[in-house]
């Protein structure tokens, strides 16, 4: 390869970096903004992202919302979506998982991942029941904060743990900070015991319940969660993580993780 086509290749890759960049971060915005908006808030050159948005929009990826110059994710995106979701059987079965768990507890399901260094609803059937809880698929939330972060951070080592989570994230919502030596202690526990529960530190009179999904090699790779009423939770918590155990384990062995399952009796809850 000469140095003029090596050139070339770097500032296309660089050019694809920004342009997932761009995606990313209206994602995570979840509203229309103008290119120059775009361009500050990342710390782009104008003219580059100008350039790009241009280019996606040409394909489908950006249209234009809202007026004013606005952009947002395009309709192209949401056909993409459409294609792996068909293909990804993790995200079929665990559709298909919550929506039996929320008409077998009347609580709402969700399915969790890890983003980066954040947690992230992917999934989610709200329960049945009149006072229905809910929470925005796709925001980005600080691990410490959840049910399922001691699970999905599990299968790293204590420093990955530190090296992963910022700091200021082990502040909690009521100010009060976790200390990271606890969480760590609390995230061995809980692959110990294959499951965690608590009271919401996100959402006041909640109890949460979360259970592992784990790939062949045996990793957690994604939860199943209850989010119920904090009285609910506490009294049902046995029959809620029976349910929620039953639905991990068939998934985790359609992953191919074949060891056996740790359920939770109700002696052990």
């Amino acid at each position: 390869m000469t140095e003029a086509s090596g050139d070339t290749v770097s500032r296309r890759t660089r050019g694809l970096d920004r342009a997932f960049e761009i995606l990313e971060f209206l994602r995570v915005k979840r509203r229309p903004m103008r290119p120059n908006e775009i361009a500050a808030e990342i710390g782009a050159p104008r003219s580059s992202i100008y350039e790009l948005v241009n280019l996606l929009l040409n394909h489908g990826m950006l249209d234009y919302q809202g007026g004013d110059g606005r952009v947002f994710l395009g309709r192209r995106l949401y056909f993409l979506g459409t294609a792996y979701a068909e293909q990804f059987d993790l995200m079929r079965e665990c559709d298909r998982m919550l929506v039996h768990l929320a008409e077998e507890t009347r609580e709402t399901a969700q399915m969790c991942l890890l983003e980066g260094n954040k947690y992230t609803v992917a999934m989610m059937r709200e329960g049945i029941r009149p006072f229905r809880i809910s929470s925005n698929v796709g925001e980005l939330v600080s691990i410490p904060w959840t049910a399922s972060g001691r699970l999905l951070v599990s299968n790293l080592s204590d420093q990955e743990i530190l090296e992963l989570i910022p700091p200021q994230d082990f502040v909690l919502p009521n100010g009060r900070r976790l200390e990271p030596a606890d969480f760590i202690a609390q995230v061995r526990q809980a692959a110990r015991d294959g499951y965690f529960t608590f009271n919401s530190e996100v959402e006041n009179f909640t109890h949460c319940l979360a259970v592992p999904i784990h790939q062949a090699d045996g990793a957690c790779i994604a939860t199943l969660c209850l989010v119920a009423p904090r009285e609910d939770g506490l009294r049902n918590r046995a029959a809620y993580l029976d349910s929620l155990l039953n639905a991990a384990q068939e998934i985790s062995e359609k992953l191919g993780f074949n060891s056996l399952s740790r359920r939770a009796s109700t002696s052990r809850v």
